[in-house]
């Protein structure tokens, strides 16, 4: 049984969400609260595998007790459930900053709720994070990383992967590794069309220019792309004298994209020596992708457990003893820059 918190401060709202999470038995309301305040003390006392969270509220707002929730011993998934998480919007992606690991808006457009909507939508979305909160690694619940050895060489690609937390911790990284010398590319968990939005808080609070990935475009050295939300994407070998790298994107029926483990895949067949950085987020996407990348003696970082929103994907590549080195997101932008400057081996 997978057990809920629903915060809202809409009683209406509250007896809605009830009635749809519950109507198929999987899922359980264990608690409401109506306002952010009560969530977090909700959210600390009864232990939810996942909470439904409103934006809007009296005395703590949403984005404030997410960042509250995600603080706590093992906290649970957060899915934001309100009228400002639009598609594309500033606050959908400050809730993603925050920790929410998804988000749904529950009005449609011409106004009211859309209880259709959320019927169809929200049951899927928190079993699927439910269970991504289940499969977190030993290092993901607070183990200590060990840095296994110091990498050494070149690449000629880099490749992230990031979910929950992961706007901030992208922007210390692309902060700190400045302009490299090779194409980077970013797979960071979100629901369609983010990625413009996210493509210029990154170029906002890096100083690095960012864009957004085509399919079928050369990517060229000294650019950051990040693949749409939605969607997956894979780094090819480009044909004929010139080389490089192209994007293939493609669409998918996982419950998250784009995949981290498809593009660090699609770089391990392509690249002569990728680099693949692991960053904040829930679950273990990227793992499977890292242990491709390391069959090929390719170099995979990870951020340090510690410094994470939640470490679930870092601490699966940790655990498997994937990773060279971990650091904070700024420490893994000052060594992919003195990395992608060594010579290729």
């Amino acid at each position: 049984m997978i057990r809920v918190l629903v915060v809202d401060d809409s009683g209406f709202m509250r007896l809605a969400l009830r009635r749809i999470i519950e109507a198929e038995g999987d899922l359980r309301v264990v608690g409401e609260a109506a306002d952010g305040e009560a969530g977090v003390e909700q959210a600390a006392k009864l232990r939810p595998d996942v909470v439904a969270m409103d934006v809007e509220m009296p005395r703590l707002d949403g984005l404030e007790a997410t960042r509250r929730i995600m603080a706590l011993p093992d906290p649970p998934a957060v899915v934001m459930v309100s009228h400002h998480t639009r598609e594309g919007s500033a606050t959908a992606l400050a809730a993603l900053d925050r920790g929410a690991v998804d988000y749904v808006c529950k009005d449609t457009d011409l106004g009211g709720v859309d209880l259709g909507m959320l019927d169809r939508e929200i049951r899927a979305r928190l079993r699927h994070w439910a269970g991504q909160r289940a499969m977190l690694a030993p290092a993901a619940r607070g183990a200590a990383p060990v840095k296994v050895t110091r990498a050494t060489g070149g690449c000629d690609l880099v490749v992230v992967g990031a979910s929950t937390g992961g706007p901030d911790a992208l922007a210390a990284f692309l902060a700190a590794a400045g302009r490299l010398p090779v194409p980077c590319v970013v797979a960071q968990h979100m629901p369609a069309d983010l990625a413009p939005d996210l493509a210029q808080h990154l170029t906002r609070l890096s100083g690095v220019p960012v864009g957004v990935g085509a399919g079928g475009e050369r990517l060229m050295p000294g650019e950051v792309i990040v693949l749409p939300g939605g969607r997956d994407g894979q780094v090819m070998r480009r044909a004929g004298p010139e080389g490089g790298f192209t994007l293939k994107l493609s669409g998918s029926t996982a419950a998250v994209h784009p995949s981290v483990d498809l593009l660090f895949r699609s770089a391990a067949l392509s690249a002569r020596r990728a680099l693949g950085v692991v960053l904040t987020g829930m679950g273990r996407d990227g793992e499977q992708g890292a242990r491709a990348m390391t069959e090929r003696d390719m170099l995979v970082l990870a951020q340090t457990p510690e410094s994470c929103v939640v470490s679930g994907m870092p601490g699966a590549v940790i655990g498997a003893g994937l990773a060279l080195e971990t650091h904070d997101p700024a420490g893994l932008g000052r060594r992919v820059a003195a990395l992608a400057r060594e010579p290729l081996p």
